[in-house]
């Protein structure tokens, strides 16, 4: 996440929290005099439904217009995580040991920006990747820009098996561990949407 985004995450967290739901992170998306601000939220025992994402918009909404953290004008999103779940965290990259992922590096790694692989382990600040070959990618955390899951079709019932599809990493062992001026007074400044992508979590 940007320096942003965390921001806006660490402030609206709580509220989220307070309505028996998790804040997985944000996407902030700055494009000239105006922005998009995408929330991703998940529940514990259930999928996330679109009343889910209707009510922790209104919710966040109240906080972002008390705070203010977004001075130009803004969309804002509130979406389920979706097959392709964001991993924003060691701790989702944890708990994901053994999926396939595919990350965007903020500053290239053995001449590469993105990289794909098994998730072999998420531990003391550094993910680890299994590549298609058996190549092995040690990356820090801080590195990765943005990370999201890759569905498995097959698993899903989406798709027939074929041959020479990638296997699962196998675990390593367990460490010892808005327009360019601001609105007029009274003009609302965020658009809100609140948006269910099809999953299966």
């Amino acid at each position: 996440m940007t320096g942003k985004a965390e921001e806006i995450v660490g402030l609206l967290a709580p509220t989220v929290q307070a309505l028996g739901m998790e804040l997985l992170g944000a996407e902030y998306v700055p494009s000239g005099g105006s922005a998009l601000l995408r929330l991703y939220i998940d529940v514990a025992d259930r999928p996330v439904n679109v009343e889910d994402c209707e009510v922790v918009s209104r919710e966040v909404s109240a906080v972002l217009d008390v705070n203010d953290p977004i001075t130009t004008h803004y969309t804002l999103e509130v979406s389920s995580p979706g097959i392709d779940r964001p991993l924003f965290t060691l701790a989702h990259f944890a708990r994901f040991v053994g999926e396939q992922a595919k990350v965007s590096l903020r500053l290239p790694q053995e001449g590469r920006r993105r990289l794909q692989g098994g998730i072999a382990s998420a531990q003391d600040g550094v993910v680890t990747l299994v590549g298609e070959k058996g190549e092995r990618f040690a990356i820090a955390i801080d590195n990765i820009e943005k990370a999201r899951l890759v569905p498995d079709f097959v698993a899903l019932g989406l798709e027939k098996a074929k041959p020479g599809r990638p296997a699962k990493a196998k675990p390593d062992a367990p460490a010892k561990v808005k327009p360019p001026a601001k609105p007029k007074p009274g003009a609302p400044r965020s658009n809100r949407r609140a948006t269910k992508q099809s999953d299966n979590d």
